[in-house]
């Protein structure tokens, strides 16, 4: 079995900075790490590598200081690392990254592919659904839990407000991880000196099958005119009162919000 993992570099949110004049993330001087989401998804593939001995590959598109994340995912005991950079690959949307990554996708070999729920710096949810109809493959999302994998299909908990559909899909298909499906492994001090021993695989524009109008800013019908962090929660009201006044206190305040 083959399993693609599509992971992204992002900025930590920790440290998230806004440039005042454009509105957009500051990069620079922040540091990056895997995105939570994408790195869940890949301990579900190096899990399941684990008992059916899969192959496990690691696909990122970025710019060349995106590798670290596929040496990490390589630490952590993925076989291949997969990155795909060009300058014309830049300024993409969410539709233009779908576009370019499952044209890679194309140009490999995969049963499953696994990508993150959502990315921290855009919070769409878009990309991994998007390859699932650009490969016209199956996709599960908001996959919360692996129940079975056989030779060739993969059964899950899909998460819903109301508690978790199990559904069923054939492959080649592809899922998208929830943040708390799978606790990531730590790497290895083996692996770490394994995974910068080895080649990353890059893929430029020569090598995909794509019209120049479905990449970068050219594919994009979506632009982004501000960005901007999340606004600092109030300290909220403090009181010190014995256990029976503070029932009276809690109960006044629900009826006063109409909770009650």
């Amino acid at each position: 079995m083959k399993i693609v993992v599509c992971a992204k570099q992002v900025p930590d949110t920790n440290e998230v900075r806004i440039d005042q004049k454009t509105g957009t993330l500051i990069r620079e001087g922040v540091p990056a790490i895997m995105n939570p989401d994408d790195k869940a998804g890949l301990e579900a593939a190096l899990q399941i590598k684990d008992k059916t001995g899969a192959e496990v590959t690691v696909i990122t598109m970025g710019l060349p200081a995106a590798e670290e994340i596929l040496r990490e995912a390589m630490a952590m005991g993925a076989d291949k690392g997969v990155l795909v950079t060009d300058r014309p690959f830049g300024g993409a949307d969410t539709l233009a990254t779908s576009n370019t990554i499952a044209a890679a996708l194309k140009t490999m070999e995969y049963d499953l592919i696994i990508a993150g729920r959502q990315a921290i710096d855009g919070d769409t949810a878009q990309v991994g659904p998007q390859i699932a109809e650009h490969l016209g493959i199956p996709n599960i999302s908001y996959v919360q839990n692996v129940v079975e994998v056989t030779d060739d299909s993969i059964t899950v908990e899909r998460q819903y407000d109301d508690g978790y559909h199990v559904e069923k899909a054939q492959m080649p298909c592809l899922i998208t991880a929830l943040g708390d499906l799978d606790k990531p492994r730590y790497m290895t001090p083996g692996g770490i000196f394994d995974a910068f021993k080895q080649d990353i695989q890059i893929i430029t524009r020569k090598d995909v099958d794509i019209a120049d109008e479905k990449i970068g800013k050219a594919g994009s019908p979506t632009n982004v005119a501000k960005s901007f962090p999340k606004a600092v929660k109030a300290a909220g009201e403090k009181v010190e009162l014995d256990a029976d006044a503070s029932a009276e206190y809690i109960l006044g305040k629900l009826k006063e919000k109409h909770i009650i």
